[in-house]
């Protein structure tokens, strides 16, 4: 078993700040990076977690983000706001414009924010649970680089293509699924090439179009979508939503725009909250009650509800800290400052 170091959340919290601003990101822009990043680790996201400021360093130093971006935030129509992140972050971008987003939502029912110019690598669920916990239904989705071959396909075109959904619940943590269209996130396969593991057959393809376990392999070919057709019909969605309708970039636009030096992918995002009481006036507490029924009666057969085990993790995390691999860490502290 690979040597592993302890750190307390809060300690999570500070290097990954202290990271971000060796790597020259501005303040604000650091805090609402470490803000995901934390969440990830402390939610056991093995792979959204400080292992990702490895890439947000990078992506600077290779001169593609701005590490000072201060986003601008629209109010484009009456249930639209887009927000320009200026080739920033994504965290920051979404933090200035989420309490637009639910003002218009809690007036019309529903609103949709369209994120431009930002360069994402986090999951969703941060997102979706952040609108949840102002009562709002939320859904929200992106592109990424151009990783994936299509179904029948051997080239890759799409992203991994994220999708997540969060419904918001009177007692408890919201119900909540973050999923790439992809049969596995990109970051638990570069995770495998890390520690020297073999991935799962289904996973990826070589460059030759071949089936692979190999990481290494499959980074240098092409990811395959879930669930064949399906997974690719879906993933084509999320191209053309969060793309050409938000005026984004495909994932091959996006590949393209990346000119090989490996920095995050830049695209736009697309995040849609719904607000129940609108849509159902004095009706809503019966129908929250259905949702509940539905849900009882998953847990009641023995199922789990999505997300169910990162809450556990969270729990256990507030309570003992986290552990990441210690090569890990050591790479993180070769980034501070001696």
């Amino acid at each position: 078993m690979s040597e592993e170091v302890s750190l307390s959340l809060d300690d999570v919290r500070r290097l990954s700040i202290d990271v971000l601003k060796a790597g020259c990101l501005s303040s604000e822009q650091a805090e609402a990076i470490a803000a995901v990043i934390y969440a990830a680790q402390r939610d056991e996201c093995h792979s959204h977690g400080v292992y990702r400021l490895l890439g947000c360093v990078r992506s600077v130093k290779e001169g593609k983000v701005n590490p000072n971006a201060v986003p601008d935030v629209v109010d484009h129509a009456p249930a639209i706001v887009r927000v320009d992140a200026h080739y920033g972050f994504s965290p920051l971008a979404f933090e200035r414009g989420k309490p637009l987003l639910v003002e218009k939502a809690r007036k019309l029912g529903l609103a949709a924010m369209a994120i431009n110019n930002c360069f994402h690598f986090s999951a969703l669920w941060p997102e979706v649970e952040a609108i949840s916990e102002m009562g709002l239904v939320a859904l929200a989705m992106t592109p990424s680089h151009s990783w994936v071959a299509p179904a029948g396909g051997r080239k890759p075109i799409f992203g991994t293509n994220p999708i997540a959904f969060a419904w918001p619940r009177p007692d408890g943590p919201p119900f909540v699924f973050d999923f790439a269209t992809s049969a596995i996130a990109r970051g638990e396969i570069e995770l495998h090439r890390r520690a020297g593991k073999a991935i799962p057959t289904g996973w990826a393809i070589d460059s030759e179009g071949n089936s692979t376990n190999d990481a290494a392999a499959a980074l240098a070919g092409a990811m395959l979508t879930f669930g064949g057709h399906k997974g690719s019909a879906l993933s084509a969605m999320i191209e053309l939503m969060a793309g050409p309708l938000i005026g984004g970039m495909t994932s091959a636009e996006s590949m393209t725009f990346d000119e090989g030096v490996g920095a995050a992918p830049c695209h736009g995002e697309l995040i849609l909250a719904f607000d129940p009481k609108v849509f159902l006036g004095g009706d809503a507490a019966p129908h929250v009650d259905s949702a509940e029924r539905m849900f009882e009666s998953i847990v009641g057969q023995g199922a789990r509800l999505p997300s169910q085990r990162r809450y556990e993790a969270r729990v256990r995390s507030e309570a003992h800290g986290v552990r990441i691999p210690k090569t890990l860490y050591d790479d993180l502290l070769t980034l501070l400052p001696r």
